[in-house]
């Protein structure tokens, strides 16, 4: 059991006192133990081990202590309403700058103000960010801390009341956004099949599978298995691959019962 607080926490996030190394468990405790998925399952796999499943367009951020702490306090059921937003906004800021990382690149040479050359980079075409709503719109103002006046768009999905399939209901984007490199956000993926019906919107608004990079929180192996199949050169940029996605992330974040 976790009973650290974070760094600026001032132990807010505490857990609860650990019982007698003495004290055995009972039944149910060894039963619910026997059933709780491991907690490494599937973060602690080698880049190998994902390469040879999912290909190489799905990416992970490093597991280090600051990610792992942040994940962990995003699951933790007892967290705040405001640690929770400020910890998610954390780990949004984070992906949304691995996502930067995978846009293409161009050579570029500047002048510095001491009359030297500086040889370095800049993005090689247009970019443009899109919403899924409304989980995507967490990580709207990400993007915008990190692209200054960055075009975003939107695409909203509801599931058929009678044959529960995703259908795409409203959507809107720039007027050249099939010239573009667009920031697909949608934070959390169980299934993957909001993020199939918003992709397919977007390729027919002429946007390439290859020019398409999905920002995503929280990946279950299904979807990630999923998506990757039917889009192999769209790429994925997530913070964790686990069985069981945190599905209380938008009503959390955005305070709804």
């Amino acid at each position: 059991m976790c009973t650290g607080g974070s760094p600026s926490s001032n132990g807010s996030q505490a857990g609860d006192n650990t019982e007698s190394e003495q004290q055995q468990p009972s039944a149910t405790e060894q039963q619910q133990q026997q059933e709780q998925v491991p907690r490494t399952a599937v973060e602690a796999s080698t880049p190998e081990q994902i390469l040879a499943e999912y290909g190489e367009n799905l990416k992970i951020l490093t597991l280090n202590s600051q990610v792992s702490e942040l994940l962990t306090i995003i699951r933790d059921k007892n967290t705040t309403r405001s640690d929770f937003k400020f910890y998610a906004d954390r780990l949004i800021r984070l992906v949304i700058e691995e996502s930067l990382n995978q846009l293409p690149y161009t050579d570029c040479d500047v002048e510095t103000p001491t009359g030297a050359i500086y040889e370095g980079l800049k993005y090689r075409s247009g970019n443009c960010g899109v919403s899924i709503i409304r989980s995507g719109e967490a990580m709207e103002q990400g993007l915008r801390d990190c692209c200054r006046s960055i075009r975003i768009g939107k695409i909203l999905v509801e599931s058929d009341a009678n044959t529960h399939e995703a259908r795409v209901v409203y959507a809107r984007f720039p007027d050249d956004i099939g010239s573009r490199q667009v920031l697909l956000m949608y934070p959390i993926m169980s299934t993957g099949n909001t993020v199939l019906q918003a992709v397919n919107v977007l390729r027919e608004h002429g946007v390439p599978e290859k020019c398409i990079i999905l920002s995503n929180l929280f990946c279950t192996p299904i979807a990630a298995r999923t998506v990757v199949n039917a889009f192999p050169k769209m790429k994925i940029l997530t913070s964790e691959l686990h069985p069981v996605a945190p599905n209380h992330f938008g009503q959390k974040y955005f305070d709804v019962l």
